[in-house]
């Protein structure tokens, strides 16, 4: 989570909301690094998940991702965690709940729907007061 929170700092200061994401591989290589890059991409598909997800795909030659992990600053949105699944990945490690768009416990668990044709097991609270801070500190500074 550590790494992940250096991406969303990152983040922050190109102006992106302070997201960050990496992916390991089961054998613990570090696959992706990532932070949110919606702004400077001009793509709203371009969250740090997301972008994590496309470096490690292309990491192992290989858009099933089965037995990695993501960790996350925030936790997934709808489009993230239907990605996730999608991925294969083995699990997903997020810091802050995201009571407004999260889509693994907030607002729907999408990792455990019956309909997904796969199962991402999921932790969140790691390092969660600190991802938050981050995100509060930079909302705080746009809209006081």
């Amino acid at each position: 989570m550590d790494l992940a929170l250096e991406e969303a700092r990152r983040a922050a200061a190109a102006g992106e909301v302070p997201v960050g994401a990496v992916l390991a591989a089961a054998d613990g290589r570090l696959l992706a690094c990532a932070g949110n890059g919606v702004v400077r991409r001009n793509d709203p598909t371009a969250h740090a998940e997301i972008l994590a997800l496309r470096q490690a795909g292309a990491a192992l030659g290989n858009y099933r991702l089965g037995g990695c992990v993501l960790a996350v600053t925030l936790e997934p949105c709808a489009m993230c965690a239907a990605a996730c699944v999608h991925a294969r990945l083995a699990g997903v490690v997020y810091g802050a709940a995201d009571p407004r768009a999260g889509a693994v416990i907030s607002r729907v668990e999408y990792l455990d729907a019956p309909e997904a044709n796969h199962r991402v097991w999921h932790m969140g609270g790691v390092r969660g007061e600190t991802c938050a801070a981050i995100l509060r500190a930079f909302f705080g500074e746009r809209r006081p």
